[in-house]
C-alpha cells in the first residue's frame, strides 16, 4: 500500500491534516477572510479541506488548490461536488513550488505542507508570490514546545521554538495578525485519530495482504508519539499581513 493510501486511510476520521479542531478551522478561516475577499488558493491543499469549508461559508467565493496527490484531489472533487461548489473550485494536480497563477489570490493557504517548498521561510516566498496587495496568508507549522528529545528530533528534523518561529517570520516582513498554537487536547486528538483509523482499517481488513502492513504502520507511528515526540511538539497557525516599508518624518 502506497503511503498516500495510508494517509488517506489515517484522515478518515481527522480530514483537516493538522492538529486543529473544527471550532479553531472555523475561527482561523473567518478572521482569514474578512468580507469581500474573493479568491483563496491552498498550496498544498490535499483533499481541499479548508477550501471546502470556505467555500460553503461564502457564497461569492472562488478557490483554487494545489497538490501532487491525485487520490487527494479526486475525494476533493467528489466532496465539491456534494457541497454543490464544485463550479467555484478549481484543483491543480501539480507541486505546489511550481504553480504559476495568473491572477493574485486575497488569501494563501499552507498549513502543514511547508515542506513542499523546503520549509518555513521558503514557503512564505512563494505565498508572497500569489498574494493580492492587501492580501493574507494562512500558515501551520511544527515548532519544539520544549526540548525535544533525540526521537524527537529524529522524527521531525530541526525546528525551531515558538518565540523563534515567530521572529524568523516577522524578520522576513510579515506582521501576524491573528494566531493559534494547538492545545494539548488538538494534538492528542489528531493522533489518536490518525492511528486509531489505521489500527482499525487493518483490523477490518485482517484477510486484506496490506492489513499487515497498516497495522504495523498504526504500532509504530502511535509508539513513536507516545515516547518520542508528544512532550515536546507543538503546532503554530499565523494569519499574516506582508509589512509595509514605513517612514518617519521629523
Amino acid at each position: 500500500m502506497s503511503r498516500e493510501q495510508i494517509s488517506d486511510i489515517a484522515h478518515a476520521d481527522h480530514p483537516i491534516k493538522s492538529p486543529l479542531d473544527d471550532e479553531s478551522v472555523g475561527a482561523l478561516l473567518e478572521r482569514a477572510l474578512p468580507r469581500g475577499y474573493e479568491r483563496v488558493l491552498d498550496l498544498g491543499c490535499g483533499t481541499a479541506e479548508w477550501l471546502l469549508r470556505a467555500l460553503a461559508s461564502r457564497p461569492c467565493l472562488h478557490a483554487e488548490g494545489v497538490d501532487v496527490s491525485e487520490v487527494a484531489l479526486t475525494r476533493a472533487r467528489r466532496a465539491a461536488s456534494e457541497l454543490g461548489v464544485e463550479e467555484r473550485m478549481v484543483l491543480h494536480h501539480r507541486e505546489a513550488a511550481n504553480f504559476e497563477s495568473e491572477q493574485p489570490f486575497d488569501l494563501v493557504i499552507n498549513v502543514g505542507a511547508t515542506h513542499a517548498f523546503g520549509g518555513l521561510l521558503p514557503t512564505l516566498a512563494a505565498a508572497r508570490k500569489h498574494l493580492a496587495p492587501g492580501g493574507r496568508v494562512l500558515i501551520g507549522e511544527s515548532f519544539w514546545d520544549r526540548d525535544p528529545s533525540p526521537a524527537a528530533i529524529e522524527a521531525f528534523g530541526d525546528l525551531d521554538d515558538l518565540a523563534t518561529t515567530v521572529d524568523r517570520v516577522v524578520a522576513d516582513g510579515w506582521t501576524p495578525v491573528h494566531g493559534h498554537v494547538s492545545t494539548r487536547s488538538e494534538l492528542d486528538a489528531y493522533e489518536w485519530a490518525c492511528w486509531g483509523s489505521l489500527a482499525s482499517w487493518a483490523l477490518d481488513h485482517s484477510a486484506d495482504p496490506a492489513g499487515a502492513q497498516v497495522l504495523e504502520t498504526a504500532t509504530a507511528q502511535r509508539s513513536q508519539w507516545l515516547h518520542g515526540y508528544r512532550d515536546s511538539f507543538g503546532f503554530l497557525c499565523l494569519i499574516l499581513r506582508e509589512t509595509p516599508l514605513m517612514t518617519t518624518g521629523k
